[in-house]
């Protein structure tokens, strides 16, 4: 009888490689893994059968003949070696500091920022704690530790986490729909994490502890680079933004998903509506003062995908006004070469994207007209037939009053190389989660913007959320390439969210996300969304949400002009 065989699949740099693996009873995922990990890129962490993601400790289900070996390149498997780190750190971090509390609190330079904390104090690290804790990693890690997956359903693990005194996950189960929970045990440690691990420590090599602000980063491996730790560049900037988020979150009392929920079953979040955009008119309004007092003429705003620029624009024209300026806007998009003269990527297509597909000399050249008090045309780009169109129709600016500018490439110093940088203010948005499902999982900043960009393109721009899906990888790579490298220029960061916006979200997507089937491409990204949402009561009434809020712009019913 002839041997039973596998075709593996993998991503290489050369590309994709397959492979006929022998078929052994009783084979897990890992033994493909540790046969041919070696020829990945990156370090291998998940394996991928129709469609379907499977841990590595998996065994090889009857009749699969076809999989994919998927390693940290991929976005799944990258966040799989992030979870497990954490794991290893929480782990080690309980070792060396038994009496603290453990927080996992946001992504920053590409790694994960925990504080140690005593109740609500924060316990700022010092060196010899930050060794320590990386000596306990290492450790663990060279020992190859088995991390052991346990289903429970939720009486038993509502009964282990009360016996380990973590409040926080009775918490979140008291809102899980699914019947059972995924439990991972390290040593003597458990926990539970939204996601998938790695079968044991020793796939855990590349990592870093750095000290920064007043906690720790944990950084991982450069996602194509199997064995080179990423490197860490401290962004001050974007951590005043977090620390303002902090200050939020204690002001209302909503930190965790379970106190979101229970808030909104009181009828409370007209009240934190009330608190968060007054929060938000208030630092919009010290960034206007902020501009008049500095003489600043350029104001260029930039942010990723679905962060609000458009609304918050208007918030800081209001702002502006009301300070006796009188701002005019620009866009980049405007300033589009023509659609013939446009860069091509590797692919052979156009780079919308590219800086060179803006006409950087006209830009500057009206920029520096407008500071010397002249008159330029207001020009407009034709999408649809891909040329500049002359309006006709001049601007002019008047005394001090400002122009607001925003677009992908608003950060970029090559943008402006003409102006004299004492009249330029930048300004990025960001959304920072504000609140997490507990103490150890916290929500991706970049599922928040997915959320927001299916709920807007569903409602306002007829697109369903499965294409919407299918496009976000190519806008992330986007902003990766041409917004994230930037952001630490900027003058100041906003944050942009909203502790209910999710629950405002929930509604809105819910049903499309769950008719997404199986065999469709989307399904994995669209399972992790419906998981993630199942912990969140649904805030159907709307109507505490103002008009102006910079949320309207994703949940509809927005009364700020374009």
């Amino acid at each position: 009888m002839a041997e039973e065989r596998l075709r593996v699949s993998f991503l290489t740099g050369e590309g994709i490689k397959e492979v006929q693996a022998p078929l052994k009873e009783g084979a897990r995922y890992q033994d493909l893994a540790e046969a041919y990990g070696s020829q990945l890129q990156g370090q291998v962490t998940l394996a991928l059968v129709d469609n379907q993601l499977h841990e590595l400790a998996d065994k090889v289900g009857e009749g699969v003949r076809d999989l994919v070996l998927l390693d940290t390149v991929n976005t799944d498997g990258y966040r799989t070696y992030m979870r497990s780190l954490s794991f290893v750190f929480l782990a080690a971090a309980r070792r060396v500091l038994p009496k603290l509390r453990l927080l996992v609190e946001h992504s920053i330079s590409g790694g994960t920022y925990c504080t140690l904390r005593r109740g609500e104090e924060i316990i700022s690290p010092d060196s010899r704690t930050r060794d320590r804790i990386r000596a306990q990693m290492e450790a663990m890690i060279r020992d190859d530790l088995p991390i052991k997956k346990e289903v429970l359903s939720l009486a038993e693990a509502r009964l282990l986490f009360k016996d380990l005194d973590r409040q926080d996950k009775l918490d979140l189960l008291n809102w899980r729909e699914e019947k059972t929970l995924s439990t991972y045990q390290l040593g003597e440690d458990w926990d539970h994490f939204f996601g998938y691990m790695v079968p044991s420590t020793g796939y855990l090599t590349s990592f870093g502890l750095e000290i920064f602000n007043q906690g720790l980063v944990l950084m991982g491996p450069v996602r194509d680079q199997r064995g080179q730790v990423r490197n860490f560049r401290p962004q001050h900037k974007l951590s005043v933004a977090y620390n303002e988020v902090e200050r939020g979150t204690r002001l209302q009392g909503i930190s965790h998903v379970d106190q979101l929920n229970r808030a909104i079953e009181k009828g409370q979040v007209g009240e934190i509506s009330r608190v968060t955009e007054a929060l938000q008119d208030y630092k919009i309004m010290k960034i206007a003062e902020d501009i008049k007092a500095s003489n600043r003429r350029f104001i260029f705003i930039s942010a990723p995908s679905s962060s609000g620029k458009t609304s918050f624009s208007y918030k800081l024209r209001t702002s502006l006004k009301v300070l006796g300026l009188r701002p005019v806007t620009l866009s980049l998009d405007d300033y589009y070469v023509n659609r013939e003269d446009t860069p091509l990527n590797e692919a052979g297509d156009y780079d919308f994207e590219a800086l060179e597909a803006i006409e950087l000399a006209r830009l500057n050249q009206d920029l520096t007209k407008l500071l010397r008090g002249e008159a330029i045309e207001r020009i407009r780009f034709d999408f649809v037939e891909g040329l500049r169109v002359h309006t006709g129709r001049y601007i002019q600016l008047k005394g001090d009053d400002p122009v607001i500018i925003e677009g992908t490439h608003a950060l970029n110093p090559r943008l402006t190389d003409l102006l004299d940088p004492a009249y330029i203010y930048r300004i990025y948005l960001s959304v920072i989660s504000q609140v997490h499902l507990d103490d150890h999982n916290r929500i991706p900043t970049t599922d928040i913007r997915l959320m927001r960009r299916m709920a807007r393109d569903k409602a306002s721009r007829g697109k369903s959320i499965r294409q919407t899906l299918r496009e976000w990888g190519s806008v992330r790579a986007g902003e990766k390439k041409y917004i994230f490298p930037y952001q630490e220029r900027a003058d100041v960061v906003f944050n942009a969210s909203f502790p209910y916006e999710i629950s405002a979200i929930k509604p809105i997507i819910l049903e499309d996300l769950e008719a997404i089937g199986p065999q469709e491409e989307v399904y994995i990204q669209a399972q992790r969304l419906r998981g993630l949402l199942q912990y969140f009561k649904p805030l159907e009434d709307h109507s505490d949400i103002p008009g102006t809020s910079i949320l309207r712009e994703f949940i509809g019913g927005s009364k700020i002009a374009p």
